[in-house]
């Protein structure tokens, strides 16, 4: 089972409140966010103004044309890029004022980050991709990793592909690695950059029936889309166009039954 149903209201937008909150605690906040980069055109804002806030617990999809700002977004919330103007509040750290090296160390130990294509390295098991955040941070004693990489692909499904390399592996089931491996050190908030968009449609229920279980456990969701479908069936969207949140409203849509991960096999 999956999903909350919530009151449907639409959020201020872009306001000084910036607008959103449901009783837990805050984990997200953007005040005033801009960013502004040179082009061979001439200067191009991607990002104006920008105020949002998002609480622990949520699943909150981003949609958006191309280019409407959804990735720079997506960019300033986890730290891969800084805003020319406003601050970035996430939990008890101002990300904007983080150096590049304290950054990437923030990055690696408090957000997990699942890209659309993967992005699983080709020389390295499953069971590998998955222990690398852990490696990379030192965030557990190295004895404990594999025991904990193989929990996470349980916990996905995966376990039984361990010891493969992800060529060996369908395009779900490397997903479902990515999930678990932006899991390995148990990060407050999950990213996910279209995370079902070359997924058959089964899979891409099993996937996001995955989320469903995390923010389940607590953990806050950031998905973005294409697909306004889906994005109904998170539990709020937050739409952006030319650089300017221009609606931002919660899910009324009762809970949806999905798949069982392990009766999945794409």
């Amino acid at each position: 089972m999956f999903g909350r149903s919530k009151k449907s209201k639409t959020a201020p937008v872009n306001g000084a409140s910036g607008g959103y909150r449901h009783g837990n605690q805050r984990l997200i906040e953007l005040r005033f966010v801009t960013k502004a980069y040179e082009t061979a055109a001439g200067p191009f804002t991607a990002l104006k103004q920008i105020n949002l806030e998002v609480d622990s617990g949520e699943f909150v999809s981003v949609v958006g044309k191309s280019g409407s700002g959804k990735s720079t977004l997506i960019n300033m919330i986890t730290g891969i890029d800084r805003p020319t103007s406003g601050e970035v509040l996430i939990g008890d750290t101002a990300v904007h004022t983080l150096s590049e090296g304290q950054m990437a160390v923030w990055r690696g130990r408090h957000v997990g980050v699942i890209f659309q294509f993967f992005q699983l390295l080709p020389t390295l098991t499953v069971l590998e991709n998955v222990m690398l955040p852990m490696d990379f941070c030192n965030t557990y004693p190295t004895r404990e990793r594999s025991e904990r990489a193989m929990a996470l692909l349980e916990e996905v499904g995966m376990v039984d592909h361990a010891d493969k390399l992800p060529s060996a592996t369908s395009g779900g089931q490397q997903q479902r690695v990515a999930i678990a491996r932006a899991l390995a050190n148990d990060p407050a908030m999950v990213v996910a950059d279209e995370p079902t968009g070359n997924l058959d449609s089964r899979t891409a229920d099993a996937v996001f029936s995955l989320f469903g279980r995390l923010v389940g456990e607590g953990k806050t969701v950031l998905m973005v889309t294409h697909d306004e479908e889906l994005a109904l069936r998170t539990g709020r969207t937050v739409t952006i166009a030319d650089g300017l949140i221009i609606d931002d409203t919660a899910s009324s849509a009762p809970a949806v039954t999905l798949p069982a991960v392990e009766q999945v096999q794409g």
